[in-house]
């Protein structure tokens, strides 16, 4: 079973014990970074595994490799050795392991870790990429057979993913740690037991002293709880979020809450893709049961399906995939989670004699179009890229425009309802409001798609107008409710909802 290791990464031992007093409950191991030390500290470390109380890696990882060790070979091989000197008949006083890289090559240092019951782990680290023949290097790493193979490398994109993924199945006879560094990696820390890979590399995020010891690591507390990874196994179904750059969504915290309240064996997770066709690819290759599609690739998911539902075809955009014996069939469930929202928040039962604006021709903006006009709504859309604004007016006989002075005049008879369907004010985002120079009466109801922050700066102005305004939230809750009946083939208990905190 793949078990979690705490990385410690402070500047003193001092530190790094109080560190792990406070998440020890969610770490199987740790690793001390020793070139994370002052150099004072580094002197000190033999007694640590003894005051750690549970199997301890030591680890000094080179600026080359990663890490923050500048110091020459011979003074780093001195630190390794004098971590391993002294060791004691109970193995709990030793350090459990040692990393020692590929290329290093000492064998006093190796004897003395294998007399006193030090497991050597031989590893590489690619930080630049992940080149070459990715199953060779796993099967080249080990020099005797009691050592385990770790083999960490950066992912540019999910089709290296998919390279590592299937290097770590060519090798399940190996013993061995595989994972992936940055954006694109990080299913592979979450799902390690899927890929058969002995340990996940975790951080305490919470700590501003404590940095992370490799880029893309899972803060321990979520790998443990909210993906509950000691429980995910050969049978645990696995769905997911997807999109690009995928740097916000509540989604996960929303499915795994669910997953556990109601003992479900399948984990959420969240899946940054930089094509749709790499991501079907990878879904396939790790045998995902579903799929949540963000931006920007409710569009470009359609070829991908075998199959579509009514709403699916209609929209022309694609939220929710679902893999049926192999063969994918898309949803739409923004439309419903979209409108169920609006009427709530307006207090209306439809939409006529109301005239909308709609900003952004995305895919989130074909399933609001689809809706306001199902309801009997009058809509003017505006986008950036007017072409696009026009292609989606037509299908439903709206008006159209761009995100310029004529397109806000034509505002002054579409202000019933505004609503923003773009990324534009998300955090990360860099466009911060797609409306500027737009000046609020204090009589329109805007809705903005986007729920982190709370209060976009385009709210925040609609606000001050005095306008009744409405984030994506309670959006985000319906259409998930809708994805979790097409995930599972049930409805999901209100009662359970309203018990979710995310």
């Amino acid at each position: 079973m793949a078990k979690i290791c705490l990385c410690l990464t402070g500047k003193t031992l001092a530190r790094d014990l109080e560190i792990l007093a406070k998440y020890r409950k969610y770490a199987d191991i740790a690793e001390l970074r020793v070139d994370c030390l002052e150099p004072d500290e580094r002197l000190m470390i033999r007694r640590f595994p003894e005051q750690a109380g549970l199997p301890v890696i030591l680890t000094i990882r080179r600026k080359a490799d990663g890490g923050f060790y500048s110091g020459g070979e011979g003074a780093r091989i001195n630190l390794l050795s004098r971590g391993l000197a002294f060791a004691e008949a109970d193995r709990r006083r030793n350090f459990a392991y040692v990393d020692i890289e590929e290329d290093l090559n000492v064998p006093s240092l190796e004897e003395a870790a294998r007399t006193f019951g030090t497991r050597i782990i031989r590893s590489c680290h690619d930080i630049n990429g992940a080149e070459g023949n990715l199953a060779e290097k796993i099967q080249s790493l080990c020099h005797a057979g009691d050592e385990m193979a770790k083999m960490a490398v950066t992912p540019r994109s999910l089709a290296d993913v998919i390279r590592i993924v299937q290097a770590a199945g060519e090798t399940a006879d190996i013993e061995k740690v595989v994972l992936g560094m940055g954006r694109f990696g990080m299913i592979t820390r979450i799902l390690a037991e899927r890929i058969g890979s002995r340990l996940s590399y975790a951080s305490p995020s919470g700590e501003k002293d404590i940095p992370p010891a490799a880029p893309g690591q899972i803060d321990v507390r979520e790998l443990a709880e909210l993906y509950r990874f000691r429980e995910i196994g050969l049978s645990t179904k696995i769905y997911g979020v997807t999109g690009y750059p995928l740097t916000v969504s509540d989604s996960p915290r929303f499915f795994n809450a669910v997953f556990a309240m109601e003992n479900t064996n399948a984990v959420y997770v969240p899946v940054p893709a930089d094509s749709a066709a790499s991501l079907v690819s990878l879904a396939e290759e790790l045998g995902f049961s579903g799929l949540s599609v963000t931006v920007p690739y409710k569009e470009a998911i359609l070829p991908m399906l075998a199959h579509r539902s009514a709403e699916t075809v209609a929209i022309g955009a694609c939220n929710t995939i679902v893999n049926s014996g192999g063969l994918w069939t898309g949803f739409n469930t923004d439309a419903r989670g979209f409108s169920d929202s609006l009427l709530d928040f307006s207090g209306l039962k439809n939409l006529k004699r109301r005239r909308v604006t709609i900003i952004g021709a995305g895919g989130a903006a074909r399933a609001v179009a689809f809706e306001i006009h199902r309801l009997g709504g009058r809509a003017l859309i505006l986008n950036r890229t007017v072409v696009r604004a026009r292609d989606l007016a037509s299908v439903y006989k709206f008006r159209w425009g761009g995100l310029d002075s004529q397109g806000l005049a034509a505002m002054g008879n579409y202000s019933d309802i505004i609503i923003n369907t773009t990324p534009a004010g998300m955090e990360g985002s860099a466009e911060r409001d797609p409306l500027p120079s737009y000046v609020f009466h204090g009589r329109e109801q805007v809705m903005d798609l986007v729920y982190r922050p709370e209060v976009t700066p385009l709210l925040q102005r609609a606000l001050a107008a005095g306008c009744r305004i409405k984030n994506g939230r309670d959006m985000l809750i319906r259409q998930a409710c809708f994805q979790y009946a097409a995930f599972m083939g049930k409805e999901l208990s209100g009662q359970l909802v309203s018990r979710v905190v995310f």
